[in-house]
């Protein structure tokens, strides 16, 4: 069976990556040189919001505001901002948190998971707007989040400090008003009218954004006043879409995943590396014929072991593993994707008991002409883009790139004794 597999080149993709950034000392300077701080007085309890991505430094960067705020005579503490992530539940956000070396043992802050939200009021266009009790009772908030392009829609802003503002600091109940109003009146609408409802009515002190770039490292991070975040984050959000990593080619008959996970994306797959959309996508010829990346088939291999069992983003791929369905916790799949109202993103797809048989039915299927030599890539994540696998029929153009090394020649797909390829 093997020898219909085709041979796979090891590749490692240079990006042209910004120089190294310290954002240590930029943090420190930004606090210092805004005068943000010194709007915190003594004994005042300060809320840091902070999310359930898998953000590089975001421990390190979380404990530079602590210090700071601790200096000031004032009291942090943490407020997952993460809407129902985590099983909408206390325990399980305060756990997600933890995953990412955000605890109170290992920096010295409280953490309020409580999943109250308050309702304050109506935005400009009608939105029923609910923010987390928890945040509410500080002197202050202060909103740390990456900038990035957002799963769900393409506009002028989308992951960032605004949504955390709306959905993640709305808790559960405010991450489903915002997801459902938004099903009418699109996504970046309900985002700033929330955010400026909140901006005008929470104690919000400031927000820190954080840019990656396309090997996920600190590209930039910023102090954002609250009269010009929204302003601000438009401008971080286009460097950080000129940042975004994308797969090594245009044209891809199967895409080989080998983790899929919350903590790696917020669907779980990166729609805007993979060129899904979580709101349905065709596999059918010319589906996809006028717009990058074309690929054809998805073969999920696992889900990453950050992500909990939450399996959101499954149905954007067409194979996966038995292993990997066994891992699937359905209630927290099935509350984040009822809550954002994607519940296509939550269907299983068809799935084979090892990697060689889910590769063999995947081959099949892609009917390609006799003789004729399938372009496969394989990544590890939608994350991690810069080491991957590539089949033969990409030989040619590996050659005229020079982005691109080969660091191990063809050889034959590589397999356990369980019948599962083993890691790039």
């Amino acid at each position: 069976m093997t020898a219909q597999f085709p041979k796979m080149f090891d590749m490692q993709r240079r990006f042209q990556v910004p120089p190294p950034f310290n954002f240590q000392q930029a943090l420190v300077r930004q606090l210092t040189e805004t005068n943000v701080l010194l709007r915190l007085k003594p004994d005042d309890r300060i809320a840091l919001a902070v999310g359930s991505r898998g953000i590089s430094n975001l421990r390190d960067i979380v404990s530079i505001v602590i210090e700071a705020v601790k200096s000031k005579g004032a009291t942090p503490y943490i407020v997952p901002a993460m809407g129902s992530h985590g099983g909408a539940t206390p325990q399980g956000q305060t756990h997600v948190l933890a995953e990412y070396g955000i605890s109170h043992e290992a920096l010295g802050a409280s953490i309020d998971a409580r999943m109250e939200a308050r309702f304050l009021g109506h935005s400009d266009n009608d939105v029923e707007v609910y923010f987390a009790e928890a945040a509410l009772q500080a002197d202050g908030i202060i909103v740390v989040n990456r900038v990035k392009p957002h799963t769900n829609f393409q506009g002028t802003i989308g992951s960032g400090i605004i949504k955390m503002l709306a959905i993640g600091l709305g808790k559960h109940k405010g991450a489903e008003v915002c997801h459902s109003a938004a099903a009418r009146l699109g996504y970046e609408p309900v985002l700033r009218s929330v955010a400026r409802f909140l901006l005008g009515r929470a104690p919000i002190l400031f927000g820190i954004a954080i840019i990656e770039d396309q090997n996920h490292q600190t590209a930039d991070v910023r102090v954002l006043l609250p009269e010009s975040i929204e302003q601000e984050e438009e401008k971080l959000f286009a460097q950080a879409r000129a940042l975004m990593p994308t797969l090594p080619f245009d044209d891809i008959d199967l895409l080989i995943i080998d983790f899929l996970g919350k903590d790696l994306s917020g669907a779980g797959i990166d729609p805007n590396v993979i060129g899904r959309s979580v709101f349905g996508y065709s596999t059918a010829p010319d589906a996809n014929s006028n717009s990058a990346p074309r690929v054809q088939y998805i073969f999920v291999r696992d889900l990453s072991l950050a992500t909990e069992g939450n399996a959101i983003g499954i149905g954007l791929a067409d194979f996966t593993t038995a292993r990997a369905v066994q891992k699937i916790d359905l209630k927290c799949t099935y509350a984040n994707a009822l809550t954002a109202l994607l519940v296509g993103t939550a269907k299983i797809p068809v799935y084979f008991d090892t990697d060689r048989e889910a590769l063999s039915r995947a081959f099949t299927s892609l009917a390609l002409p006799s003789g004729a030599t399938p372009r496969i890539v394989r990544i590890e994540s939608t994350l991690a883009l810069h080491r991957f696998q590539a089949s033969e029929a990409y030989n040619r153009e590996i050659s005229s790139r020079a982005d691109l090394t080969v660091t191990k020649p063809a050889h034959d797909m590589e397999f356990d004794s369980d019948d599962n390829l083993l890691p790039i």
